[in-house]
């Protein structure tokens, strides 16, 4: 994980810093992208998306994958957790953006795919630190 204060990773945990700002890019997407593409359809199911995009995060994670951890679970939900931003984020901005948007998002979704890799097999093989 990386520290604030010196940027270093700690044992175990891959060195993930871009996977980490391209994650949040996409997260952000997903955020702004899912409710904008339900307002149409629901406000409620607007409102709903924006809480469970980022409150399942917020209350689910890994040990050793964060700081501070609310309700622990094992790595393979926090990629699927991971993998249901990505999913709202493209799937969102196709339905409700214009086409080179929506294209730009699929291309930064697909960057953090493969950014994440060693992440995901650390979360994968256990996630929890030595």
């Amino acid at each position: 994980m990386t520290s604030a204060a010196d940027g270093a990773t700690a044992p175990g945990r891959p060195d993930d810093r871009l996977a980490s700002v391209l994650r949040f890019a996409t997260e952000l997407v997903a955020w702004v992208a899912t409710p904008w593409a339900l307002a149409g359809r629901s406000w409620v199911l607007a409102v709903l998306s924006v809480v469970v995009l980022i409150g399942l995060p917020t209350l689910f994670a890994t040990p050793g994958d964060k700081n501070s951890v609310i309700v622990a679970v094992p790595g393979w939900v926090t990629v699927l957790l991971v993998l249901l931003q990505l999913a709202a984020a493209v799937v969102s901005a196709w339905f409700g953006w214009p086409a080179w948007a929506a294209v730009l998002v699929t291309l930064l979704a697909a960057a953090t795919l493969v950014t994440e890799r060693p992440r995901r097999r650390w979360l994968l093989a256990g996630g929890r630190l030595g």
